[in-house]
């Protein structure tokens, strides 16, 4: 619940920052052109989100034929979850990544690269597909749907105000001036940019616990997320790079060159989510000894959480072209 209500106070803000610089800048027409506008060109990609970015990274769907142990596996954390089997692709590319898409549950799919199934054990892409479907569970895509659209209407209102100079429906001039619209110009797009990566950060720590849950297994999705930021070193997303607005899909930073976890990245720090897996971990083992306990006390059987007895390890890929590990 306090995700849902940092997501919301987020929210929120950004909506302040629209409605309040959008007033000033563009008056109430210009906001509503720009709001609409805005509106119009996020519901098409959201609408048509999973066939576009699938597209945009040249992803495979992947049949139960190709690889019926990951299928098995997927369908296991989906049931987990409550959710309909995602539809699953591969994508061939080196750098170990995923991402989920889809405007619903019912219509989502589920993206690896072959770097991932290559480098990680089975526990560790357990946790990883875990994180994609509370992506889906949570609706994230919808969420950065809006913050989207509000983002952008806020980035056309700030070129209306310069470009018409800022005047109201009574043609009354903005009070800023010439050099306020210019600073109006660069200040609202930055705040508002500001606010959608906290918004997609939140996103991305909820996941983690949600992940977690799915898969009852909090410390292989932190053994994958630290794997995932050593190998992706040196490995360039040529796709990603070149579509960088999507980014925030991937489970960690597609792209090039150092990410902090600060106000102007999509993604937390590695540091920062395994510690708070570390918690997840501790507080899961202290309800689990709790359960132990009542079930030694009144005489009842307790069954150990996490999806399956064992793992098996991937190997990391040579370079030679890309072998199925779960076929």
């Amino acid at each position: 619940m306090r995700g849902y209500l940092r997501t919301a106070v987020l929210l929120a803000g950004l909506t302040a920052i629209f409605v309040g610089i959008g007033y000033l800048i563009g008056g109430r027409q210009g906001m509503l052109i720009a709001f609409l506008v805005a509106c119009g060109t996020n519901l098409w990609a959201w609408w048509n989100s999973d066939r576009v970015v699938l597209s945009m990274y040249n992803a495979q769907p992947i049949g139960p034929g190709d690889a019926p142990r990951l299928h098995q596996l997927v369908a296991q954390l989906a049931a987990n979850a409550g959710l309909p089997m995602p539809a699953l692709y591969v994508i061939h590319e080196d750098q170990p990544n995923a991402f989920a898409t889809g405007r619903s549950p019912e219509r989502a799919a589920v993206a690896i690269t072959t770097g991932l199934l290559d480098m990680l054990n089975e526990e560790e892409v357990a946790g990883v597909i875990a994180h994609e479907l509370a992506h889906i569970r949570n609706r994230d895509t919808l969420i950065m749907t809006i913050t989207a659209t509000i983002a952008g209407a806020i980035g056309m209102l700030a070129q209306f105000g310069f470009l018409f100079g800022g005047r109201d429906n009574d043609g009354r001039q903005n009070p800023f001036g010439p050099i306020g619209m210019l600073l109006l110009l660069i200040v609202a797009p930055l705040a508002a940019m500001v606010v959608q990566f906290a918004i997609s950060r939140s996103r991305e720590y909820e996941a983690d616990r949600g992940g977690a849950e799915i898969s009852g297994m909090p410390r292989a999705l932190a053994s994958a997320l630290l794997k995932l930021e050593h190998y992706k070193q040196g490995l360039v997303n040529h796709a990603a790079e070149a579509h960088p607005a999507s980014a925030h899909l991937f489970i960690v930073n597609p792209l090039s060159g150092a990410r902090m976890d600060n106000l102007f990245s999509t993604h937390p720090s590695t540091e920062n989510r395994v510690s708070a897996l570390e918690a997840i971990a501790l507080e899961m083992e202290a309800e689990a000894g709790a359960r132990r306990q009542a079930a030694w006390s009144g005489g009842g059987t307790y069954r150990p959480g996490g999806p399956w007895g064992g793992a098996a390890g991937g190997s990391r890929g040579t370079g030679g072209g890309w072998h199925n590990p779960w076929a």
